[in-house]
């Protein structure tokens, strides 16, 4: 799957997981399919894995994506090739279809219970999902009808996933380049992908117009978390010991560090 239209500064992975559910936080990784595209190399690398995600995939989710546990019962563990898939990723900005939102905060996950750092933070995030939905509100199956004039096969295989985005992300440059609507570069589309004072993937958290950092959901949504922090350590505490994301307690930390 070669790229045409996106201009590279840097590598860029675009990936897909099919998982044991939606959870970001407690789900596992069943396959994950990936495309590593360098600056001057049309013809990427190609990784596509299956994972054994060590507890039952639920029937409910094998009905979506068709991975079984007998599929995985012989795949590694993540821990065993955690060092394979962040070399995969090394140096490289990310992209996906809804990567932000759910494959990107997920495998930053499993990293982390191997005690290991995905580095986010350095990393752009081309999601063609949000690009899409700024210009095309569709899904990803609509996205490939509408800007490559193709019918999605193979739905929920990560592989076919991935290479029906990038062609995705293609078909949109060919389209809004020429409009003036977007640059064909990274930086470009991670602005489209990125939705406006977030600041971690699961959107816990998100930066006022001042920069300050406000806790956007229960109790205290709205409120800037270093008030919150002062009148109430324990609430710091309790994100630090809850099923939060590794983002959100990386940037609750630093607060609570500053103060």
């Amino acid at each position: 799957m070669q790229l045409h239209y996106l201009t590279l500064d840097r590598p860029i992975v675009f990936f897909d997981l099919e998982t044991t559910g939606v959870n970001v936080v407690t789900d596992r990784i069943v396959q994950i399919g990936a495309l590593r595209y360098e600056p001057g190399t049309p013809e990427p690398q190609r990784l596509n894995m299956l994972i054994n995600p060590g507890v039952e995939i639920p029937a409910e989710t094998t009905a979506v994506h068709g991975i079984t546990d007998a599929d995985v019962a012989d795949a590694p563990r993540f821990k065993a090739v955690a060092d394979e898939l962040l070399a995969f990723f090394d140096g490289a900005d990310v992209g996906g279809y809804n990567v932000g939102r759910f494959d990107l905060p997920l495998i930053m996950e499993e990293f982390d219970r191997c005690g290991l750092d995905f580095g986010a933070d350095d990393r752009r995030v081309v999601d063609a999902m949000e690009v899409f939905f700024r210009m095309e509100p569709r899904t990803l199956a609509g996205a490939l009808k509408f800007f490559c004039d193709e019918d999605m096969a193979n739905a929920h295989d990560a592989m076919a996933d991935i290479e029906a985005t990038v062609k995705v992300v293609e078909g949109q440059l060919a389209r809004y380049v020429p409009q003036g609507r977007v640059e064909p570069n990274v930086a470009n589309l991670h602005e489209l992908s990125t939705r406006p004072g977030q600041l971690d993937a699961t959107n816990r958290l998100r930066r006022d117009d001042d920069g300050e950092i406000v806790i956007n959901f229960g109790k205290h949504q709205g409120r800037r978390a270093r008030e919150v922090f002062k009148k109430e350590p324990s609430y710091y505490h309790w994100i630090q010991d809850r099923d939060f994301s590794v983002q959100v307690k990386a940037y609750a930390r630093q607060l609570w560090e500053s103060m």
